[in-house]
C-alpha cells in the first residue's frame, strides 16, 4: 500500500497521519521532506501519528530517527503515536522506544507537551 499524509493540527502541534506502508526510498524522502517543511514554517512539535501504518522497514526507521534528530536541532520534538503490531515491535526490537516517546493516540502525545522555543532561541 502507498504512504499516504495527512497534516492537521491538534492543540497547537502538527500531526502527521500517516496511512500505508512506509518504505525504501519515496516514502522515507516524503517523511524526511515534509519534516524539513515543519521545520522551516516553525512547526517544531510534531506527533508522527502511525495508527494506519501496516508495514515499516529499517531505512523507515531511520529517516523518523533523522526527522527527530533535525527537530532537535532546531529545538523542537517529536512524538510516536499509534505504533502496534509490527509497527511497535520494530521500535522496541531496535531500542527506538527508549528514545522516542510513544503514546497510544494522538490526542494523548498531544497532552502536557511544552511549548517549543522559537526557532534560532538562544538560551541565556
Amino acid at each position: 500500500m502507498i504512504l499516504h499524509m495527512k497534516k492537521a493540527q491538534l492543540n497547537g502541534v502538527t500531526v502527521l497521519d500517516m496511512k500505508g506502508s512506509i518504505h525504501a526510498g519515496p516514502d522515507c524522502r516524503q517523511i524526511e521532506h515534509e519534516t524539513e517543511t515543519l521545520i522551516r514554517d516553525n512547526h517544531l512539535r510534531v506527533i508522527f501519528d502511525l495508527t494506519n501504518v501496516t508495514h515499516i522497514d529499517s531505512s523507515a526507521i531511520g529517516s523518523i530517527v533523522r526527522c527527530l534528530t533535525r527537530l532537535k536541532t532546531h529545538k523542537g520534538m517529536l512524538r510516536i503515536a499509534g505504533a502496534t503490531g509490527m509497527i511497535e515491535h520494530s521500535f522496541k526490537l531496535t531500542q527506538l522506544h527508549k528514545i522516542f516517546e510513544m503514546y497510544p493516540t494522538a490526542a494523548a502525545a498531544a497532552e502536557n507537551l511544552p511549548p517549543s522555543e522559537p526557532h534560532g532561541a538562544k538560551n541565556n
